[in-house]
């Protein structure tokens, strides 16, 4: 054997062993199991548990790691921030549900919306720094969201400019918001009821989110800012088996805004996403490019069966140099009557060019591939004026039968349909 192969070899034996040590210390962190009602956590629906359930994390993360356990029962607590090492479980019937009193969640710097907010809520689940992370079980984190919709839609038809009206504009908590973090497993969760974004994950790589659910009551219109998952400034990601049923983005990829976005060291590229075989009952759209958003590349959503949702909305903002290339879509299976399958649109609420000239942004290489159902449009293809260049759009492959059959695309180089058909008609732009 020659020199270099056995460096080969032993430095794949070397990275496997590497490999079985991490795993094997991930599982032994976990071992370690404690209830939070032993640190006098109460499941009454009405007790705030914060300082309990912080004990219980702050004694596991003391003795080396461990998991957190909430077993079955309703427990209301404010802000909690998991630890290096600390895990979080949750048993069949057990609720860890959002105090509506926002003095439970005093306000600190936190990321939201594309950059960092000096003082504002933090998340009900907090972690950052946190590798390795497990958020699992078949519970629930409840938002208890309603009386927050109402207040912030009350305010908001106050508002001398309700289209403008921030999102910020009063403190609501998002269920979770994972920062910073590698190797981290959320599976089998239920996030309902969202007073802001369901799971915020904030520069974090290698992540996958497996059997979760993201719910908004179907009797409620809009509950404002539900987001199910937000991927901001992430690479590496898998979303799998998942069930939206939301009022806002399903996914939204996210980093950050602005004339000088470009410069913003703290939001990278989001990239190589792969969202499968997920169900996408409600809500804005399957995956939303924005609000917030610079560069995304090497997005890959197959599989899926899509209700009355957007498939994809590219939010074109005209104070932000965007760079969306290799997005994909394949074997998407439609069942709405209203939404349309592809939006590449301008969109100019918050727009702020602070003074700056125009950007200018790129959208290549966006394909739509193996789509069949009902749905309401084909969808709508525009830039900005002067400052979007759009090429490359690939529809292939469909079988659709539509309310308006037509694709609405103005500003587009090579754009190319392949065996369409809507309404039984052969269809070309």
């Amino acid at each position: 054997m020659s020199a270099d192969a056995t460096r080969r070899r032993f430095t794949r034996a070397l990275l496997a062993s590497s490999l079985a040590i991490a795993v094997g210390k991930v599982a032994a962190q976990g071992a370690v199991r404690k209830p939070i009602t032993e640190s006098g956590a109460v499941a009454d629906g009405k007790t705030v548990n914060t300082a309990a359930i912080q004990a219980t994390i702050d004694q596991l993360a003391a003795q080396g790691g461990g998991t957190v356990v909430v077993p079955a029962g309703r427990f209301v607590s404010g802000a909690l921030f998991l630890k290096p090492r600390v895990h979080l479980h949750f048993e069949p019937g057990a609720v860890l549900e959002c105090s509506t009193d926002m003095r439970n969640f005093p306000g600190r710097r936190t990321r939201i919306e594309g950059h960092f907010e000096d003082n504002f809520t933090p998340a009900l689940i907090n972690a950052k720094g946190c590798d390795g992370l497990r958020i699992t079980g078949e519970g629930t984190l409840d938002g208890a969201g309603r009386p927050v919709w109402d207040r912030f839609w009350q305010l908001r038809n106050a508002a001398k400019d309700p289209h403008n009206f921030p999102n910020l504009g009063l403190p609501r908590a998002r269920l979770a918001l994972l920062e910073e973090s590698r190797d981290v497993l959320v599976e089998g969760v239920t996030f309902k009821d969202a007073q802001f974004w369901n799971l915020h994950i904030y520069n974090c790589q290698d992540v996958t989110v497996r059997k979760a659910r993201f719910l908004v009551p179907d009797d409620y219109p809009q509950a404002p800012s539900t987001d199910g998952i937000d991927l901001d400034s992430c690479q590496r990601v898998t979303v799998e088996g998942c069930y939206f049923s939301v009022t806002d983005d399903c996914i939204a990829a996210k980093g950050s805004k602005g004339p000088l976005a470009l410069e913003d060291r703290s939001s990278p590229p989001v990239e190589h996403i792969r969202v499968r075989n997920c169900v996408f009952k409600r809500g804005h759209s399957v995956l939303t490019l924005g609000s917030e958003a610079t560069i995304v590349r090497d997005v890959l959503i197959e599989d899926c069966e899509v209700g009355d949702v957007r498939v994809a909305h590219l939010k074109l903002r005209s104070d932000t140099p965007q760079h969306y290339e290799d997005i994909h879509y394949r074997n998407i299976r439609l069942a709405g009557k209203s939404a349309s399958i592809v939006d590449i649109i301008p969109w100019s609420q918050y727009t702020n060019l602070l003074g700056n000239k125009p950007p200018q942004s790129t959208v290549r290489n966006i394909s739509f591939t193996g789509f069949s159902g009902t749905a309401g449009t084909l969808g709508n293809i525009a830039p900005n004026p002067g400052q979007t260049t759009i090429s490359d759009i690939l529809l292939k492959d469909f079988d659709v039968r539509l309310g308006d059959g037509e694709l609405h695309a103005t500003g587009v180089s090579n754009l190319r349909l392949e065996n369409v058909t809507v309404n039984g008609k052969p269809y070309t732009a």
